[in-house]
């Protein structure tokens, strides 16, 4: 889960003595910039696997402000992704000219260029006309070539981050949120969703925190690719719209209202984009069939976000009420399943 762009200054500075000398030498390089070794650090909220920073300096009079953005790392958040693969994927994506460049790594973070664009926010994931280009984006960002091997991540990875959570969970936990039953689950689901997959280089946690907007030219950034990896395309729209369940900035962040899950049209206008953003003419038949796998691929999304809300709560520090929200996520995967699977 991305960070979201509602700020709050930070007295004390957190930042690692190592991050301090790479962000000094950076803005030594900008001749606009009045002292590179003032930095002004500003928290931003709404981050629920890192810690996220702008960072800022006082420029020449009448020059526009110095910016970076600087991420640390979550602590215990390494059960979830490989850092080295995260950071293979951002370089990549800085030369195929989507996201942030990045400016430098330390040790427990890194350092990227600040994008001046907006942060979506909740709402904006239903405004048709966003929509419509994140619909595009995504088809843009699924071709991407990545480097490596393009097979799908989604069951090895759940089945590694249920054996985490059981170890983590006491065997109340356990029992309540019935992890020993989820290794069949997710065999089921595997089972059942593979045949014919339409794979791709997928965000698999497009979030409204993790879409930025340029105001003027109204085009979409894509950012934070710690969760990338090939996977089925259906489990990343499918994801998307589970996300419009969630506001990360309410006074109960961890609380889904799947009454805003988006309907049918909504979801049909998506998938139409989606295909036909690539320039080819689209059938009803291939809109009706990507459809019904994206609705079945939510099932595995609420396993997915369900065990990493259980691990979560276990290894990090962030205030959000991780075991609530991963609740939320398997009520929901029971209370559909029948209906999706027809079992």
């Amino acid at each position: 889960m991305g960070a979201i762009d509602t700020t709050k200054a930070n007295k004390e500075n957190p930042l690692p003595a190592e991050a301090k000398k790479i962000l000094q030498s950076i803005a030594s390089k900008w001749s606009n910039v009045v002292d590179p070794t003032a930095l002004q650090v500003t928290r931003l909220k709404g981050a629920l696997t890192n810690e996220v920073y702008q960072i800022k300096w006082p420029t020449k009079a009448g020059e526009m402000s110095r910016k970076v953005l600087v991420r640390i790392y979550g602590e215990g958040v390494d059960v979830f992704f490989n850092r080295e693969d995260e950071i293979r994927i951002f370089e990549c994506m800085s030369k195929h000219g989507q996201g942030p460049r990045l400016l430098g790594h330390f040790s427990n973070g890194r350092i990227e260029e600040f994008i001046r664009a907006r942060t979506l926010s909740a709402s904006d994931l239903r405004d048709p006309d966003i929509s419509a280009r994140i619909a595009a984006k995504l088809r843009e960002f699924h071709y991407l070539d990545m480097p490596g091997a393009k097979t799908i991540k989604l069951w090895d990875r759940l089945r590694n981050w249920l054996n985490a959570a059981k170890q983590l969970s006491s065997p109340e936990d356990a029992e309540a949120f019935f992890l020993h039953e989820l290794g069949h689950e997710i065999s089921e689901l595997e089972r059942k969703l593979s045949s014919n997959q339409h794979i791709g280089l997928c965000h698999n946690d497009l979030q409204y925190g993790n879409i930025m907007i340029d105001e003027q030219t109204k085009s979409i950034t894509i950012i934070d690719y710690e969760y990338s990896s090939y996977n089925p395309v259906a489990f990343d729209i499918a994801n998307h719209f589970c996300e419009m369940a969630a506001d990360y900035h309410t006074e109960t962040p961890h609380l889904l209202d799947y009454n805003k899950y988006p309907g049918l049209e909504e979801r049909q206008r998506f998938v139409r984009i989606y295909l036909s953003s690539s320039g080819c003419q689209v059938s009803d038949y291939e809109v009706e069939q990507l459809l019904e796998d994206v609705e079945k691929y939510t099932l595995a999304t609420h396993l997915f976000w369900g065990i990493w809300g259980i691990i979560s709560h276990h290894v990090n520090e962030i205030d959000f009420d991780y075991l609530e929200y991963g609740r939320q996520r398997f009520q929901q995967y029971w209370r559909t399943k029948p209906e999706l699977l027809g079992s």
